[in-house]
């Protein structure tokens, strides 16, 4: 399932593509990940964890960078895991492209082509489109943190784990929007 998202952080490129090469720093930003090895240049453990309504899931696995391009600020992630009790697994090609936006602003695109089996496959895309955008939004609000921190020579702790309660009412939040718009703007009369 390809699901793409993108946001804007209120710092220069350079400044976002920088922390990009963190990868620890950048896995903070992420609510319920965390980094548990380095396992050579480029490759790395760890675990995430989300709720999914009723459902916790927490996976284990690697994550590998395979493209890193300087002159485009295109990075492209392989991750892939299994979840820790036994029900599933996912893999995931994450690509992250960077491109000013106004004077000192950078819109980060970001592409997850997503692969799962086991309990997280029963959701359907919209509720799992919506969770990653939740937490995509989550994401760009502690990377602009973390730069910021580290900009004053501060360090900001990692990102607060996935929350099922929080998430789970933004992302529903989210479709009950989509069923309004779906429903009811387009019967709206022309001015």
């Amino acid at each position: 399932m390809l699901i793409t998202n993108d946001f804007e952080v209120a710092k220069p490129v350079g400044a976002v593509w920088d922390f990009f090469g963190d990868i620890p720093r950048v896995a903070t930003c992420l609510p319920g990940a965390e980094l548990t090895e380095t396992l050579g240049e480029d490759r790395y453990g760890g675990r995430v964890a989300v709720r999914m309504g009723p459902v916790r899931l927490q996976f284990a696995g690697t994550a590998e960078i395979t493209e890193r391009d300087e002159a485009a600020k295109k990075i492209v992630v392989h991750a892939a895991g299994a979840e820790e009790r036994g029900r599933g697994q996912a893999s995931m090609v994450v690509s992250a492209a960077l491109t000013p936006v106004g004077r000192d602003g950078t819109k980060v695109a970001v592409s997850q082509d997503l692969q799962l089996a086991g309990a997280a496959a029963q959701y359907g895309r919209g509720m799992i489109s919506d969770v990653t955008s939740v937490l995509m939004r989550d994401f760009a609000a502690n990377l602009a943190r973390q730069i910021s921190a580290a900009e004053r020579g501060e360090t900001v702790q990692a990102a607060a784990p996935a929350g099922g309660l929080a998430i789970g009412m933004r992302a529903a939040l989210m479709a009950l929007q989509r069923v309004v718009r779906r429903f009811f703007l387009p019967y709206q009369p022309a001015s």
